[in-house]
Formats: C-alpha cells, sequence, structure tokens
C-alpha cells in the first residue's frame, strides 16, 4: 500500500494552511483571520489581499487575540487564531481554556512552527507540550497533519467541524506524498500500510519518517502496518485497538515530548482494551535547541533509523 504514496514535491506544511486559507477565504464569508504580527509565516498574504476586511491583526498580544476570536464566534463568524505553536497555546493558556474550551466557542486555533523542526529559532520558540496541553482541554479537537496536500484538507475540515479545533503544523519543507484529492475525515485514523509483525502509528512529519521506516523494515523481512493518525482528538481507538489485535505491538512517532502527547493516548487506549508492548519515538522529556531541522530531529532521537530501531524492540517484546 505504501507504493501510492509517491513523493510529488516539497512544501512546507504551513504553506498548505495559507492555500486552505485562501481558498475559504473564496468559499466561506464567515471564515476570519486573526494574527499576532506573523501573518508572513502564517501564509496569509493572499487571504488578507483578497479579503481585507476579514484580517484583524493584533499585534504581539496573544491573549487579546483568543479573546477576540471567541468574541466574533458570538456573530456567527469562524475565526482562525493564528501565531507560531508556543506563542498561540503556552502564552495563552488561560485564554483558551477559559473563553474558548469552557464555552466551546467555534474558535479555531492555527499553529505554525511547532516541534523541533522550527529548527535555528531555538527551544524559546520551540515548543513540544502543545499537544498534551491542548488534547487535556475538554471539547478541544487536535489536528496534527502529515504534508502539505494533508495540512490544506485539515484546515477545510476545521472550518466545517463546530467547536474549538487545534491544528498544529511547521516550518521546513517536507516531502509531499498524501494524494490530494484524498478524503479527510476528523478522528477518522489514515491506515497507509497493512501489516502483520508491528503498528507504527505516526503523526506529522514523523509519518514520513515512518514511511522511510517501514520501507526499511520490508527488506529486512518486518511487516509494518502505519497508521496515520493526524487526529489525535478525538483519537481513533477503534482502528488502534483492531491494528493492535493482529499486530501484537506498537511503535509511536510524534514530533513532541513522550509525556502527554500521542504516545500517551495511545498507551492509554491499549492499557485500557489491548494491553501490549508500545515503544515511543519522541523527544524524552527536553526542550530543545537551535540547529537544522535534520540535525535536531537525529540528536533528539526522531529519524527514520530512530524509528526502525523502535520497531525492533517492540518485537522483540512480544
Amino acid at each position: 500500500m505504501l507504493s501510492k504514496y509517491t513523493v510529488t514535491g516539497q512544501s512546507d506544511t504551513r504553506s498548505g494552511f495559507g492555500a486552505a486559507m485562501t481558498e475559504l477565504g473564496r468559499t466561506n464569508p464567515n471564515v476570519v483571520a486573526l494574527c499576532a504580527d506573523l501573518a508572513g509565516s502564517l501564509k496569509l498574504d493572499d487571504f488578507i489581499k483578497e479579503n481585507p476586511e476579514r484580517y484583524i491583526q493584533c499585534g504581539i498580544a496573544e491573549a487579546n487575540m483568543i479573546g477576540i476570536a471567541a468574541g466574533m464566534t458570538i456573530g456567527g463568524k469562524i475565526p482562525f487564531a493564528t501565531s507560531f505553536a508556543n506563542f498561540v497555546t503556552g502564552r495563552v493558556y488561560d485564554q483558551i481554556r477559559q473563553s474558548v474550551a469552557y464555552s466551546g466557542k467555534n474558535v479555531k486555533i492555527a499553529a505554525s512552527h511547532a516541534g523541533l523542526t522550527l529548527g535555528e529559532d531555538g527551544a524559546t520558540h520551540q515548543i513540544l507540550e502543545d499537544i498534551g496541553m491542548m488534547q487535556m482541554l475538554p471539547g478541544m479537537t487536535v489536528i496534527n497533519p502529515c504534508d502539505y496536500n494533508q495540512t490544506f484538507a485539515a484546515t477545510i475540515a476545521a472550518a466545517e467541524h463546530q467547536g474549538p479545533v487545534y491544528l498544529r503544523f511547521g516550518r521546513p519543507k517536507w516531502p509531499i506524498f498524501i494524494p490530494k484529492d484524498l478524503p479527510f475525515v476528523i478522528g477518522k485514523a489514515l491506515l497507509m500500510s497493512e501489516g502483520t509483525d508491528v503498528t507504527i502509528f505516526a503523526t506529522g512529519h514523523l509519518v514520513w519518517k515512518s514511511i522511510e521506516a517501514a520501507k526499511a523494515l520490508a527488506e529486512q523481512g518486518i511487516s509494518v502496518e502505519l497508521i496515520n493518525i493526524h487526529t489525535i482528538k478525538p483519537l481513533d481507538i477503534e482502528a488502534v485497538v483492531k491494528s493492535v489485535s493482529k499486530t501484537k505491538c506498537a511503535v509511536v512517532a510524534e514530533e513532541h515530548n513522550r509525556i502527554g502527547g500521542l504516545g500517551s493516548s495511545i498507551a492509554a487506549a491499549l492499557s485500557l482494551h489491548h494491553p501490549a508492548p508500545v515503544e515511543f519515538v519522541a523527544v524524552n522529556d527536553s526542550f530543545g535547541e537551535s540547529g537544522t531541522p535534520d540535525e535536531l530531529l537525529a540528536k533528539y532521537g526522531l529519524d527514520t533509523i530512530d524509528v526502525v530501531n523502535a520497531v525492533k524492540r517492540a518485537v522483540a517484546r512480544k
């Protein structure tokens, strides 16, 4: 099945968000964009050019931006509040909790430059805790797409979804491999390859690393079932349990702290429904640092070889 996922180009996932916002500007008059002085980084230039009256520049005042977004939903608008992931979660968690999640406001929080692959800006701008923070909020949907095309589709789906959404994407250019016309269903995992020896649950940029790992493992006689968990909350528990019931072990790969992320959710689901060995490819409870995306992925154990080694550990534990 992996043969259908061929690389058609490279682009940053944030550009998939920007293109989707341009499309929404043309098709959904209720969509509005708010930004905290980072419109260029969020790829909002075309949306702003075509819809200047539907764009609010909030300045470096993220808490105020979230409050404005929450208020706009009362009038039927669909606000996308945008900034770097570190600033639009950690800096304004109280406002998200009180003004958005607690009252179930239809706010979409669009977070770019997430994870280690923000790169040279370093630990103060990288965030590895945001998935955990956001999925702990009652009623919050958490989406972490893997490439340009999936980010485009996820943004369209987020606009159509009623309720608060956290949409996470990144900065570096990354392979485009998801077919452009592939349907995106919030809360429904994407089975990318069937296998019998181990299940890899991957999200975000680590989906591509897991594809590379699955191909390398196939050459070594290890059959991988690869599942793209683009929606971390609500988690597709049925898909998780069904797969591990067959393979008997799992690896979770994510560009996030291993505490509180997708791995924690997968482990919790399996402990309740189908206990099995689980290995984690994630940052081991630390902050990041400055470096190129590739250097950081390698140093912090998020590269293709790390997925391969985790699979071998998981299989050995069966």
